[in-house]
């Protein structure tokens, strides 16, 4: 009978036999892989920057606030119309320039992308501001337009209610209406058999 060192051995070699092979035959130099054609690929963001805008996005390139925005840390943002197409833009902050195109967003902000750099400027009726979505930070916070400023000044005076606030609302709405039920509930005729 073997022995357990034996067997665990002879193991080992049966399952290193088929690299030790391909070792042997990569060092000699006498089987080469076959090379493969590559295809050129163009990247998605330069089909992306490459076609033409559509109708919802150039909708949506009306609304983008121009000009030069302070924001918060003392840091300036400047939004200008790209010369090079309609809807586009260019996006300064420092040193660092982006060429944006609107977004079209499910949420309803107003989203502007510079896909090859991975920026995104997100404009709100308060407030806008610019990320970095490939470092996962944020390269201008609180930036405001003059409309934006007004806004914010409007929604400091009267703030929108609180998710937190809307259940004790609805129990204010339904303690009215059951108290109105129970008033129609007491005038009304009792029902025949």
């Amino acid at each position: 009978m073997y022995s357990t060192r034996r067997l665990a051995f002879a193991a080992a070699v049966f399952v290193a036999l088929p690299f030790m092979a391909q070792a042997q035959s990569v060092s000699s130099g006498s089987a080469k892989p076959p090379v493969k054609s590559l295809k050129k690929i163009t990247p998605v963001s330069q089909l992306a920057t490459s076609r033409d805008l559509t109708p919802e996005q150039l909708e949506l390139a009306n609304r983008v606030a121009l000009g030069k925005m302070p924001c918060e840390l003392s840091a300036f943002v400047h939004v200008k119309p790209d010369p090079s197409g309609a809807g586009r833009f260019i996006l300064e902050t420092g040193k660092q320039k982006f060429h944006m195109v609107p977004v079209v967003s499910l949420t309803g902000a107003l989203r502007l992308e510079d896909q090859d750099a991975g920026a995104v400027w997100i404009q709100l009726g308060n407030k806008s501001m610019l990320m970095d979505q490939k470092a996962g930070r944020r390269l201008a916070d609180a930036c405001v337009s003059a409309d934006q400023a007004i806004v914010a000044k409007e929604l400091e005076r009267n703030p929108a209610p609180s998710l937190l606030d809307a259940p004790a609302l609805m129990r204010a709405g339904n303690e009215l209406n059951n108290g109105t039920n129970a008033k129609v509930a007491s005038t009304a005729e009792p029902a025949s058999k």
